[in-house]
């Protein structure tokens, strides 16, 4: 009875084999035919079995179902992209185990043709907005090909792009961790029968050189974007709200590129967020100086230094943006507001007094210091609308002021103009 039990065991056995072997046979022939979807589910019948299978078996079963996948990712199906590489990536690994290769070369070109196929997937999510589905494409077309790192330099920009912060800064990290540096050489010649400067790779271009159809090779340098990524990965951690990693990355990114002004908005940016106005006042003059013209860093300092109080300081930056952009809007309705703040801080005093004729006196007093001070703001605000006289803005602001002022013969003529 033992061995009869025995038998029956080993016939199923036998029988099993035969069933995985039809299930595949199905499978390749469905594909030759064109239908993946047919070859996709005879594989599913003989998925279970494949781990008992001979190196032989395991290979063509892989084989067979990494192109199954890649004919559906080819069809629109992306999420078969995963499988399909993981199954050429069985094949490989299998046949190496073996040491008989029957399908390895041409897992490796099919591999190759889903990076192109990844690739040209990603360009156009990006195009679609489809960010963090562009990102991970990449991701895996640098996985299947290490030595592109392009690829994950895209990934990463892909992902911020779409919000993914938490795999931007994997892939940043990943770039730092390989030194990818991102600089390359791009060759040029001048067309002779056009005249046009073309790009071409170095080989090509010396062919045409020497053939005497191209002349003027130029080798052009693309810059390096360490600084960037760099940048990049502190500007991800203040993003969420890792304030310390930040800081670490703004001074490696600063240490990278010293001349870098954005880096410097950048780091003043989160020292201000976290409260430490001194030193984003710093680090704001620091950008000044190393962009004088720029109108909109004076601007900034000017807005911290008024919110500390300190306007002396702050209309100094008001007028150096304005000297820049006469036109600067904004400045002029701040540097109007530094008087203006400034006339009604004398006001608390004023009520403060009593009748006597030393507290009427001084009363006179600080109304007039009051009066010169909204009169300056209001100057400033006339001056603006020689440049500007439509600026809904100024005429709003000046109109109060000649009302605090009780100026009426100014105040109705700027109401009137306001078509109030």
């Amino acid at each position: 009875m033992k061995i009869k039990i025995f038998m029956l065991a080993a016939m199923s056995f036998t029988m099993v084999g035969f069933a995985q072997k039809d299930q595949i046979k199905a499978a390749a022939k469905a594909l030759k035919g064109g239908d993946a979807m047919a070859a996709k589910t005879s594989l599913d019948a003989a998925a279970g079995m494949i781990s008992n299978a001979d190196a032989k078996i395991q290979a063509q079963y892989h084989f067979l179902r990494g192109s199954a996948y890649s004919k559906l990712a080819k069809g629109g199906d992306s999420s078969a992209f995963n499988e399909a590489v993981s199954s050429f990536q069985n094949v490989l690994s299998v046949e190496e185990k073996s040491g008989k290769v029957k399908y390895t070369n041409e897992a490796k070109q099919k591999l190759g043709e889903i990076t192109a196929a990844l690739v040209n997937s990603a360009v156009e999510d990006n195009g679609n907005k489809k960010f963090k589905e562009a990102a991970e494409k990449l991701y895996m077309s640098y996985k299947i090909s290490p030595k592109d790192t392009v690829y994950l330099y895209y990934a990463a920009s892909s992902a911020v792009n779409g919000a993914d912060y938490e795999n931007a800064l994997q892939y940043y990290n990943e770039l730092q961790e390989l030194g990818y540096d991102g600089s390359a050489v791009v060759y040029k010649a001048t067309n002779v029968a056009t005249g046009e400067v073309e790009e071409m790779d170095k080989l090509q271009r010396e062919l045409y050189v020497k053939s005497g159809t191209y002349k003027d090779p130029v080798d052009e340098k693309t810059p390096s974007k360490t600084a960037e990524i760099v940048k990049n990965t502190a500007l991800i951690y203040g993003q969420l709200g890792q304030d310390d990693k930040a800081l670490e990355a703004y001074a490696k990114a600063r240490a990278t590129n010293p001349d870098d002004v954005n880096l410097v908005l950048q780091e003043a940016n989160l020292h201000y967020k976290l409260g430490d106005k001194d030193k984003f006042k710093s680090l704001m003059a620091q950008a000044s100086t190393m962009e004088p013209d720029n109108a909109d860093l004076h601007y900034n300092i000017g807005v911290i230094n008024m919110e500390q109080g300190n306007l002396e300081e702050a209309r100094a930056s008001y007028m150096k943006a304005l000297e820049v952009n006469p036109n600067y809007t904004n400045a002029q309705l701040n540097l109007s507001t530094t008087y203006v703040n400034e006339g009604n801080a004398l006001i608390d005093e004023m009520n403060s007094l009593g009748n006597s004729r030393s507290d009427i006196a001084r009363y006179d007093e600080l109304k007039q210091q009051k009066d010169d001070l909204f009169g300056k703001g209001a100057q400033i605000l006339e001056d603006a609308l020689k440049l500007n006289p439509d600026n809904q803005g100024v005429l709003t602001q000046l109109k109060n002021i000649y009302g605090a002022m009780g100026d009426n013969e100014n105040f109705m003529r700027i109401k009137k103009i306001l078509g109030e």
